[in-house]
């Protein structure tokens, strides 16, 4: 492990890699094996039963079967491990397993009330509120918290930047308010590199690693970062039902982390420079960016993150009908899901990932999201002016 004194960007380029060296190569071999030669009955037995329960791999023992252990994935998870913080991360399939794993652990332990705090990414908030796990949800801004809390509350849940409209959400605020009861923070938008929840009190941190942490839109993958006590939980629930991440996902996703922190404060730029010069647009009601003067009034950047993130959200004068033809009318942003890649996206969150939201808590109908990329602000701005004039 490598000390956490390491500014993170080193951290970055050099987690996960021990013994890499030693094995004789430069970067990380991707070990496809299924299953793995087992060294007797007896102790193949006793790996097994150790990884099915959430254990991890001891010295001596097998692998087993790649639902319950894979070389390549541990060493993406001590990575990010790393870089959050964490004393360990498990990793799945996608995001949504993640989370789904997490209900599921809370569950299994007796706690199924989950504590929500709006606006979520619109997957989170479709599982919550069908009860589709076994949870039980209240949803509750900050001050709220405490007094939403049950004896059978498992979970406090937040996203901060918040999806889509980018509220910041006072983590140490809601840990505070939430007493014993464990805090799962959404870190998708932020990364590591500009928050880390666990510092500031959370106990558990999610990804969609499919966003920023691959960041070139072609891999998929979810994590949870947080105590020993948990990791062991989420590891038996991905063992038994098998939510796991494949080898190659996980290169390409610790390959990712290396180039994290450069992306992301790239990418954070770019998007600061494209917000400031859409502020005053006649066809926009407002620009939801969390580095712009006023949209940050309890003073979280610098604080609680180091910065505003690469998110843009534009609310359209004019509701649905501007913003679909803004949408539309955009070249070189592509209108796809997703964010946190080096291309530009754009997406009508009401109409497609909030869909499902219940109606009231569905953002407003001439609000679209921007995910900004790697391109030129010049390229940018003139590709969405010439969207707003379409409108």
């Amino acid at each position: 492990m490598h000390p956490a004194s390491q500014h993170i960007e080193t951290l970055a380029v050099h987690a996960g890699m021990e013994g890499v060296s030693e094995s004789g190569s430069h970067v990380p071999v991707i070990d496809l094996s299924t299953t793995n030669p087992l060294p007797g009955v007896e102790a193949g037995g006793d790996s097994y039963e150790n990884l099915a329960t959430g254990g991890v791999l001891g010295s001596g023992d097998s692998a087993v079967y790649q639902r319950l252990w894979q070389p390549g994935v541990a060493r993406f998870e001590n990575a990010l491990s790393a870089l959050e913080g964490a004393e360990g991360t498990v990793a799945y399939s996608t995001g949504m397993a993640a989370l789904s794993a997490t209900l599921m652990a809370t569950v299994a332990a007796g706690k199924p009330h989950i504590i929500a705090l709006r606006p979520l990414y619109g997957g989170t908030d479709h599982v919550l509120d069908t009860g589709l796990l076994g949870t039980q949800v209240t949803w509750a801004t900050v001050d709220g918290v405490a007094d939403a809390i049950q004896a059978n509350t498992g979970l406090v849940i937040l996203e901060s930047p918040a999806n889509p409209t980018l509220e910041l959400v006072d983590i140490r605020a809601v840990v505070a308010a939430a007493g014993s009861v464990p805090v799962l923070v959404d870190n998708t938008f932020a990364t590591p590199v500009l928050q880390r929840p666990i510092e500031l009190g959370a106990t558990l941190v999610l990804h969609s690693a499919t966003k920023y942490l691959g960041g070139h839109g072609d891999v998929m993958g979810g994590t949870v970062s947080g105590p020993d006590e948990w990791m062991v939980r989420l590891r038996q629930v991905r063992a038994l039902t098998g939510g796991l991440l494949n080898p190659f996902a996980a290169y390409l996703l610790h390959r990712g982390l290396r180039t994290l922190p450069v992306r992301v404060r790239a990418q954070q730029e770019i998007a600061g420079e494209v917000a400031r010069r859409l502020v005053g647009h006649p066809a926009l009601a407002r620009v939801l960016y969390p580095g712009l003067p006023g949209q940050d009034p309890q003073g979280l950047i610098g604080t609680q993150a180091s910065g505003a993130g690469s998110l843009i959200a534009l609310d359209l004068v004019g509701g649905y009908e501007s913003a679909r033809r803004f949408t539309e009318a955009c070249k070189l942003i592509t209108h796809a899901v997703s964010l946190g890649g080096i291309d530009s996206l754009v997406q009508h969150p009401a109409s497609l990932t909030h869909r499902p939201v219940e109606a009231s808590a569905r953002p407003a109908a001439g609000v679209v999201r921007l995910s900004i990329g790697l391109e030129h602000a010049d390229d940018l701005t003139a590709d969405i002016l010439q969207a707003l004039d379409a409108v």
